[in-house]
């Protein structure tokens, strides 16, 4: 069926005079059918998703859209990270079906499409912040394509503040800096925003004093976000193990609207109630998750631009997104991917490939999915 379906669609292409070129008797149609692209094979688009420059192209609408920000000269540490979008499509090349989800990503009747990478500048933070903020505006205001089975249903709208739908899109960082503009955009469509923030770091720090140049790091984008009132004051920190000088640190993050989980709090509490006391704190809010890469213990994913030792396991993080599945998301990010820093293997990569996978299965269904049941049940 597939290949008739395929010969039917490439019975006439234009050749080099004009004239339309019959392939469906070639030898290697006949034999062989569609040019299908490998796992490690094919233009690099996440997931092989159709791929479009979505900023100057709107002939593919989208209900759920991956967008590369490139962006890291704001880092305090170990640069790299605008590098992060390339290696993470790199990394995402074998996906579909899975037992922990019970299903694929494509399995909802939601059209996703990879929209390429924001060509930010690399001299000029604040116009570099400035394009993130207009490039996340633009394919916000898109109208989604509105799906493609019986399977499909509306996320967004009960939560826009005029009513419609809009697509939800899935950002590949960079670093954290760029949740900033991305807060800036989702607020002139939804209001505030509750922020589910998995790190290592608080990334909350104090401007008060700073230099307008200065304020704006990968570490204080939080406090600035707050400060501009893009956020509820019901946001929630998890994996937290950063060092700090004092105390001090503890009372700005809860100024900016955040309570803490501490990586160590996943051994005296368990995945299960780390998920429950997220999901409380958010409740029906309009929801942000953003995942900083350094949230996973560097052992397993050691690319990274800030590494702290002591964090969660890859299974750990994605068993605690999937209980977050139906909550109002209206976007996520996973960001500070530095492949540079990352061994022959690009663990990090794909880790971070496996994590937005899981994103385009929980934005879609409406509660966490089942237990596989397996040979247990």
């Amino acid at each position: 069926m597939l290949l008739s379906l395929f010969l039917l669609a490439t019975t006439s292409v234009y050749a080099h005079s004009g004239d339309f070129l019959d392939i469906s008797n070639e030898e290697w149609t006949r034999r062989f059918g569609p040019q299908k692209d490998l796992a490690f094979t094919g233009p690099n688009s996440f997931m092989h998703l159709p791929y479009a420059r979505c900023l100057e192209d709107s002939s593919q609408p989208y209900d759920i859209a991956i967008l590369g920000m490139p962006f890291d000269t704001t880092t305090s540490y170990r640069p790299g990270a605008r590098f992060g979008p390339q290696s993470i499509r790199t990394g995402s090349g074998r996906a579909g079906y899975t037992l922990a989800w019970g299903s694929s990503p494509s399995d909802y009747g939601r059209t996703m499409v990879d929209c390429g990478d924001v060509p930010v500048t690399q001299f000029d933070n604040a116009k570099a912040i400035e394009q993130m903020e207009v490039a996340y505006s633009t394919l916000l205001s898109r109208p989604v394509k509105g799906g493609t089975s019986s399977k499909y249903r509306q996320m967004t709208s009960k939560m826009a503040l005029d009513g419609k739908e809009h697509p939800q899109i899935v950002t590949l960082g960079g670093d954290h800096t760029i949740v900033l503009p991305i807060l800036r955009a989702l607020y002139k469509v939804y209001g505030p925003i509750s922020v589910i923030h998995f790190d290592s770091h608080f990334d909350t720090g104090n401007v008060t004093g700073r230099t307008e140049q200065d304020r704006i790091t990968h570490g204080s984008y939080f406090a600035v976000a707050y400060g501009e009132n893009l956020m509820t004051n019901t946001s929630i920190h998890g994996g937290i193990r950063q060092k700090t000088v004092d105390r001090s640190s503890l009372k700005q993050d809860e100024s900016v609207g955040f309570q803490t989980i501490a990586a160590e709090d996943i051994d005296d509490y368990g995945v299960k109630n780390i998920v429950k006391r997220i999901r409380e704190r958010v409740g029906s809010t309009p929801v942000y998750l953003s995942l900083d890469i350094d949230v996973i213990d560097p052992g397993l994913a050691p690319a990274t631009g800030t590494p702290e030792v002591g964090g969660w396991t890859t299974r750990e993080m994605r068993r605690i997104i999937r209980g977050l599945s139906g909550l109002n998301f209206v976007g996520a990010d996973i960001v500070e991917v530095a492949p540079a820093y990352d061994g022959a293997d690009e663990m990090t990569s794909r880790a971070a490939a496996a994590i937005v996978h899981d994103f385009l299965n929980m934005l879609q269904i409406g509660a966490p999915p089942k237990k596989h049941p397996g040979i247990f049940e």
